[in-house]
């Protein structure tokens, strides 16, 4: 678990980046990422940078979960979808912020890991589904804010439609990993309206259940 110093560090970084959301922070501060990182680099639990876990996946780099947190703009009344559990750190975070998260993997064997870790936290409103994540979760949708962990060439069909009315989607989108950029959709009466954020790097949204 991080010491005081580190904490500083961690913070720090996430400032510098463009983090500066109150509540983002506080979440960040408050969700321990050594939790999630386990095994040969555990050392580099608090580097500002992205790590390998099972199943050829990766924890995002702090900095990068923290600006996709501050561009969901959650509410404490929100109802969040999040397509890609990994480790389960960006749902944890998500959890400190929103009134319930359901939270989807293509591997059974993350999304155990993750519940694992969500109950030693005592995360209650999280709930971890395997499943496909590129046709979001319909039978608990509309979603007031969806995130999207895995890169796809468009936004998917499925978790448009799943968006309520008002809603925001935060995903990286491009044709393959070399160049992607993290845009926010925002649905509106007719259509949606799209933002671009940064260029970014994240492993491809693929169809269908994983390989353990």
């Amino acid at each position: 678990m991080k010491n005081a110093e580190q904490q500083m560090q961690f913070l720090f970084a996430l400032r510098s980046k463009g983090v500066t959301d109150a509540r983002v922070l506080d979440a960040m501060e408050k969700t321990d990422r050594g939790y999630f990182v386990k095994g040969l680099f555990e050392d580099r639990t608090y580097e500002d940078m992205p790590l390998p876990i099972a199943c050829g996946q990766t924890i995002s780099q702090p900095s990068v979960v923290g600006l996709m947190t501050q561009a969901l703009k959650v509410t404490p009344r929100d109802k969040v979808l999040e397509v890609g559990t990994g480790s389960g750190y960006q749902a944890a975070i998500l959890s400190r912020l929103a009134r319930r998260v359901y939270t989807v993997d293509r591997f059974a064997r993350l999304v155990r890991a993750a519940t694992s870790i969500f109950r030693k936290l005592d995360l209650t409103n999280v709930t971890a589904i395997t499943a496909d994540g590129s046709y979001g979760l319909p039978e608990q949708a509309p979603f007031d804010r969806i995130l999207v962990t895995a890169a796809a060439e468009d936004p998917p069909g499925p978790l448009l439609a799943q968006l309520r009315i008002g809603g925001i989607m935060v995903l990286p989108v491009g044709q393959d990993q070399a160049v992607q950029s993290l845009i926010s959709v925002t649905r509106l009466e007719k259509g949606y309206e799209y933002t671009e954020l940064r260029p970014v790097r994240f492993v491809p949204l693929l169809e269908g259940l994983g390989k353990e």
